[in-house]
């Protein structure tokens, strides 16, 4: 995955014909895809089990910034779901977080007034200037960017399709019935009777998934 815990990945793909790096990295990174994955599929405890795993070994570091980058992680996967809430733990790490990280909480949380996309990553930043959604080749990115676009009152109705298509092919449900539940809102504004009631039956078809 792409999104935001960057450094992590950085530190093991810099650690070639190196000493390996220590534990915690290797852990923390395990258990944080888990997490997110389990999440994206509707499996909310695993997810939340799996996220304390990746936080305690995090704060083993006693760093501040590490761990509101694993917060961050959370907050995309949200995002990309369409659950916008406050993201209570990177919120109190906030002061200590570094500039890039202030910049990736401003752009998730669609306040993009004032906001230095230089610092987010390439494909966020290509978003922020109107860059199209299907550039971005990552599933997981383009989702994160898609929830970002629609926070900012953004999206296209092209762009809310191919959301609940990236999730429908990933097998994310979360994010699936998040999307297609305002593809749903949109036929039903739209006068679309037959097309609502399609969504519907995927909702109830995607819902009824074990």
């Amino acid at each position: 995955m792409k999104i935001a815990y960057a450094f992590i990945a950085a530190v093991l793909a810099g650690c070639a014909s190196k000493p390996l790096p220590p534990d915690w990295q290797a852990n923390a990174k395990g258990a944080l895809d888990a997490s997110v994955d389990d999440y994206l599929k509707g499996h909310t405890a695993a997810s939340a089990s799996e996220f304390r795993e990746a936080r305690l070994e995090t704060a083993a570091t006693g760093r501040l910034d590490h761990v509101a980058q694993v917060e961050l992680v959370r907050c995309a996967a949200q995002a990309a779901s369409l659950v916008f809430e406050d993201c209570p733990g990177y919120a109190a790490l906030a002061a200590d977080a570094t500039p890039a990280q202030r910049a990736y909480a401003a752009y998730l949380a669609g306040q993009w007034d004032g906001l230095d996309a230089a610092l987010l990553p390439e494909q966020h930043r290509a978003v922020v200037a109107g860059g199209a959604l299907d550039k971005i080749e990552d599933p997981l990115s383009r989702l994160v960017a898609a929830g970002a676009l629609f926070k900012a009152g953004r999206m296209t109705p092209q762009g809310i399709e191919l959301a609940a298509d990236t999730a429908s092919n990933q097998g994310w449900r979360r994010p699936l019935l998040a999307w297609l539940g305002v593809q749903e809102q949109r036929a039903k504004a739209a006068g679309d009777t037959a097309a609502a009631e399609q969504i519907r039956r995927r909702i109830a078809l995607a819902s009824s998934a074990p």
